[in-house]
C-alpha cells in the first residue's frame, strides 16, 4: 500500500507571497491618499486647513472606534504610552502637510516630506544593498520634484520636511503600536488621540461651517480615503515587511501623485519625470528584495514511519496575541 504524502505549502514561497501581498496593501493605501487629497483641496477654500485636519481625523477615530470598538482595559503603562506617541505622530504629519501644501504645490511637498522615510530607511537597514536602493529612491525623488523646487515658499518647503520627519515617527510608532494591539485596535485609539489634540484648533478657526451637511460628507470622504483605509492598511503591512523596507516602499507617494494627476486630473509627464518615476520603482522592488532575511537551511527530513506528517492547513492556529 503506497501511502502520499500531504499536500504543504513551502515556507520560502508563503513568506514570498506574504511579503508581495503586504507590497500591495502599502500601493493600496498610497493610492487611496492621493484621492483623499483630491477631497481635501475641496474642503481648504470652506474650511481652512485646520478645519480639513480636524474633521479628517475626528471622523476617521469615529469610524475606527465604531469599527474596531477597542477594548480599554488588560493593557500596561507602555501600551498607551505607544498609542500616546502614535495619536501625536499623526496629528503633527497631517497638520503640517496640509499647512505645507497651502504654500507650496503638491508634487514637490510630497517629494521633501517622502525625505522622512528615507532617511529612516538609510538609519534603520543593515546591508549595504539597502543603503543602495535608498539612494536610488532619493534620487528619482529628487528628479521627480526637481522642476518646482525654483519656486518654493521657504515657509512651505520647511514645513514639508518637517511633516517628513513627522511621517518618519508615525511609521516607528505604528510599528511598535501594531505589535502591541490586536488588530487595528491600536490605531483606533491613536486617531481618537490625533482628533482630541486637532479638535480645538479645528473649531477655533472654523467654527459652525464644521457642522454644515455638504462639509461632513466631504469630511466622511475625506477621513475614509486619507485616513481610515491607508492607515490600516499600512499597519497591516507593517506587520509583515521590516520597518526600512516599509520605509523606502513609502518613497512610491511622489510617484503615485503624479500618476494620479496623469490620470485623473490630465497632467502630462515629461520624459524626466518618467525616468523618476521609474528609479522610484525600481529601487523599492529592489528594497523588497534586499530586506528579505536569508533562507536557513531546510531541516534534514524525517522518515514518514517515524514522525507523522501533518500539512500546513492542519497545523496549530498560532498563539493570540
Amino acid at each position: 500500500m503506497t501511502s502520499h504524502r500531504p499536500a504543504t505549502t513551502p515556507i520560502p514561497l508563503r513568506r514570498s507571497a506574504g511579503r508581495l501581498g503586504a507590497v500591495g496593501l502599502v500601493l493600496g493605501g498610497a493610492l487611496s491618499v492621493q484621492f483623499g487629497s483630491a477631497v481635501a483641496a475641496l474642503l481648504f477654500p470652506r474650511i481652512g486647513v485646520a478645519g480639513a485636519v480636524t474633521l479628517r481625523l475626528t471622523i476617521g477615530a469615529l469610524l475606527m472606534l465604531a469599527v474596531c470598538q477597542p477594548r480599554l482595559r488588560g493593557h500596561g503603562r507602555g501600551d498607551w504610552t505607544a498609542v500616546g506617541a502614535f495619536g501625536l505622530a499623526l496629528a503633527g504629519m497631517n497638520s503640517i502637510f496640509y499647512q505645507a501644501i497651502e504654500r507650496i504645490p503638491l508634487g514637490p511637498a510630497v517629494t521633501l516630506e517622502v525625505l522622512g522615510p528615507l532617511v529612516l530607511s538609510v538609519v534603520t537597514a543593515r546591508r549595504l544593498a539597502a543603503w543602495c536602493w535608498a539612494a536610488l529612491a532619493l534620487a528619482g525623488v529628487a528628479l521627480l520634484g526637481q522642476s518646482g523646487f525654483d519656486r518654493l515658499d521657504p515657509v512651505g518647503a520647511g514645513l514639508a520636511l518637517a511633516a517628513g520627519a513627522m511621517w518618519a515617527a508615525y511609521i516607528v510608532c505604528s510599528a511598535r503600536v501594531g505589535g502591541r494591539f490586536p488588530r487595528a485596535d491600536g490605531l483606533a485609539l491613536a486617531l481618537t488621540v490625533a482628533a482630541l489634540v486637532t479638535l480645538p484648533i479645528g473649531l477655533i478657526g472654523s467654527g459652525s461651517r464644521l457642522w454644515h451637511p455638504a462639509m461632513l460628507g466631504l469630511g466622511t470622504g475625506l477621513a475614509l480615503l486619507a485616513s481610515v483605509l491607508p492607515y490600516t492598511l499600512e499597519l497591516l503591512a507593517l506587520r509583515r515587511l521590516p520597518t526600512a523596507t516599509f520605509a523606502v516602499l513609502m518613497s512610491l507617494g511622489p510617484a503615485v501623485a503624479a500618476l494620479a494627476g496623469w490620470l485623473v486630473l490630465g497632467q502630462a509627464l515629461h520624459p524626466v519625470e518618467v525616468l523618476a518615476i521609474g528609479l522610484v520603482i525600481a529601487a523599492s522592488i529592489g528594497a523588497v528584495r534586499a530586506g528579505r532575511p536569508a533562507a536557513a537551511p531546510p531541516p534534514a527530513e524525517p522518515e514518514p514511519e517515524d514522525v507523522p506528517l501533518v500539512s500546513a492547513a492542519a497545523a496549530p492556529p498560532p498563539a493570540p496575541r
